[in-house]
């Protein structure tokens, strides 16, 4: 009987080897936008809960002020489409890491995505239409829970000083994958 090596997911490798190549910069920036999202201290001092839901939020958060200045740099061809590409494989893949059945990720992930969106545009009214950035990121980053007093507006003020961040590097520096969060305020 001859020996079997490991089982290939032949779908993974078509996809790792086919379709559009995401640039190297994008995933640096994907990466620190993740990093950005998971610090303990953000969490903290904004009250988001630490769930799935929770962490979700914060990354859709930072991927989506992220994806608001690669916007703005110009030129085509910038990584703002391989932001969102990550993000979604991201999603895709932490779905299939939890155990979603292979039926159902597409399903989850398109949800997600259009939360992803959804939250981009929230956050876009309130950060440049005169939207009420307290309500999004209350109805956003806490989900079911109602936020403590004063969190909802410390998260606004957050966001606020992230796009103020995000808005002073350099494009050059964008275009490299070098970017930096700014720390969440002290709790």
């Amino acid at each position: 009987m001859a020996r079997r090596g490991p089982a290939v997911n032949l779908g993974a490798l078509k996809r790792l080897f086919s379709g559009p190549r995401i640039p190297a910069a994008a995933w640096e920036l994907y990466r620190a936008a993740v990093a950005a999202a998971r610090r303990p201290a953000v969490m903290l001092s904004l009250g988001v809960p630490d769930t799935l839901d929770g962490r979700f939020e914060l990354v859709t958060l930072h991927v989506a002020l992220l994806l608001r200045r690669v916007q703005r740099m110009p030129g085509p061809g910038g990584p703002g489409q391989g932001l969102v590409d990550l993000f979604v494989a991201d999603m895709d893949r932490n779905l299939r890491e939890m155990g979603a059945g292979d039926l159902s990720v597409g399903r989850k992930v398109k949800r997600m995505a259009s939360a992803f969106y959804g939250r981009l545009d929230a956050y876009s009214e309130g950060l440049d239409r005169g939207g009420d950035l307290a309500a999004a990121a209350a109805r956003n980053l806490y989900g079911t829970l109602e936020a403590a007093p004063g969190q909802a507006e410390r998260a606004a003020a957050y966001i606020r000083a992230v796009e103020a961040a995000l808005a002073a590097q350099e494009d050059d520096r964008l275009a490299a994958g070098e970017v930096s969060f700014p720390e969440a305020a002290p709790c």
